[in-house]
């Protein structure tokens, strides 16, 4: 949720410029470079690793094997973000194409900057990263699901200050050094707290992260960098595509801004359901695997996919209802535009689709990864890797700001619904003869879903005919409704076929 203001507040404050594009791509970059390293597979590999050295070794043990890790881990982003830093010309040069000539030569330099002075997020990440994952294989979940929350509030204040100093709107070949110089290390210093707390967050549990040598002597630590060398495609798929994404959005002026605002709204119900549901279950997984309890692991299984199927259906239905109207609220400060709020209407409609699918494709990959199969999520991610790339260039030939990013996010529904398939259609290879799905409880989740859209109907109709305020209320006030009509509606199907 704060991931989603702080892209409001940059929009606000920036405006639907190439300036915004540079900024929002160039702060992205380093989160992508870090999943070359491990990324999100890094939790997905760890924690398996670490719920069976705490039940085997002993907490001290571990924590000698999490510094070992740890130095590895860390040398290696250390490594990557070098190469960042040298390929920043580079990624400058296509994160600019849709520069007019007149600036182009001030954005490459612009652009540059920013990736020198956030390459350094890489490493930072991947120490917020470790830290998340030693707290989640002990059951911690609180500091861990926190700790990025501050750092969008330390963006977020960091936009404070660029908006006393910057004048909104300004082409990027009016912006003055010092600002991009703010932008860069505000971004820096935000994800350095992150960081610092997954640290504490650790530490409290007995576990220290800081890096050490002697992992090359370590056979556990040994066995997880082979397994995340393995992992290294399904890492590196989904960021070059998303690479991809932002370097086609941003050949449009305000394309990278409206992009990822939809995209952030796309990402908060994983975030909030199938995410959560994973990072629960996923210990449980990883023991029934070890104890080679194929029942349990199967249980789990269903029930992660039908509880992460249930928190992605009412979002889905509000978002489809009230893109217009979410649209209009986001579009704040210098975005109120009729063609932005257009554009960005069709997106989050889009979007909210495509987070159903997403959602199913996170479950599907962490039981994949619990049950240790690395080359099922890597099949996944050529498929969606490849229907992003085609559907990313094709969206090219499509004019204009609207049709352009609304064939992106048309791209991102493809690829998510794809790689979704796959990881099902490998789960329930690896389950035989156990049921994949409760298709009691998916049936029961779809009619309270449909039971929501008269609610939503009909605070659509309302809204757009006061002022913002009073259609945030409506859409707010529709949407608690049409969600307590689908809880209500779900334990009444749910007690009638426990009563069947």
């Amino acid at each position: 949720m704060t991931g989603l203001l702080r892209v409001v507040v940059i929009g606000a404050v920036l405006g639907p410029t190439s300036l915004t594009n540079s900024f929002l791509a160039t702060n992205t970059v380093p989160n992508l470079t870090y999943s070359v390293v491990a990324g999100p597979v890094l939790a997905l590999v760890v924690v398996p690793a670490v719920v069976r050295s705490v039940a085997e070794r002993g907490t001290a043990e571990t924590a000698r094997y999490l510094r070992r890790l740890s130095g590895l881990l860390v040398s290696t982003s250390a490594a990557v973000a070098l190469l960042l830093v040298v390929a920043s010309p580079g990624l400058a040069w296509l994160l600019t194409l849709g520069v007019p000539d007149a600036s182009r030569g001030r954005a490459l330099v612009v652009t540059a900057l920013l990736l020198v002075l956030v390459a350094a997020q890489v490493v930072l990440y991947t120490v917020a990263a470790l830290g998340a994952a030693a707290q989640q294989a002990c059951e911690r979940y609180a500091l861990a699901t926190a700790a990025p929350a501050v750092e969008n509030v330390g963006l977020m204040l960091t936009m404070g200050a660029v908006a006393v100093v910057h004048a909104p709107g300004a082409s990027i070949g009016e912006v003055p050094f010092e600002v991009v110089v703010l932008l860069g290390c505000g971004a820096t210093l935000s994800v350095a707290l992150h960081a610092a707390l997954q640290v504490i967050g650790a530490r409290r549990l007995g576990l220290s992260i800081r890096p050490s040598r002697g992992w090359r002597a370590d056979e556990e630590v040994r066995t997880v960098a082979r397994r995340l060398r393995r992992s290294v495609v399904v890492a590196v798929l989904p960021a070059s595509g998303h690479f991809t994404l932002l370097a086609v959005a941003a050949t449009v002026p305000g394309g990278v801004l409206v992009f990822q605002m939809a995209y952030t709204v796309y990402i908060v119900p994983p975030a909030l359901g199938a995410r959560a549901v994973s990072t629960a279950v996923m210990p449980g997984m990883s023991a029934a695997v070890r104890d080679g309890d194929a029942g349990r692991y199967a249980a789990s299984w269903r029930q992660a996919l039908s509880y992460a199927w249930t928190a992605g259906l009412p979002p889905l239905c509000v978002l489809v209802a009230f893109s217009g109207g979410i649209a209009a609220a986001l579009a704040t400060g210098e975005l109120q535009d009729d063609a932005l709020v257009d554009a960005l209407a069709a997106c989050i409609a889009v979007l909210g689709v495509a987070q159903l699918a997403s959602g199913v494709h996170e479950i599907g990959r962490q039981a994949l990864f619990a049950h240790l199969d690395v080359r099922g999520p890597r099949l996944a991610g050529i498929v969606a890797f490849a229907v992003t790339v085609v559907g990313g260039t094709g969206s090219l030939l499509l004019p204009g700001l609207l049709p352009r990013i609304a064939g992106l996010c048309v791209t991102v529904l493809l690829a998510d619904t794809a790689a979704a398939a796959t990881v099902v259609h490998l789960v329930r290879r690896t389950i035989r003869p156990e049921r994949t799905v409760d298709r009691r409880w998916l049936g029961a989740a779809v009619a309270a879903a449909v039971a929501m859209l008269p609610v939503l109907g009909a605070g659509r109709l309302v809204t757009g005919e006061a002022g913002r305020t009073t259609d945030v209320l409506v859409m707010a006030g529709a949407a608690a409704l049409a969600l307590a009509v689908f809880a209500g509606a779900l334990v009444a199907l749910t007690h009638r076929r426990s009563d069947a």
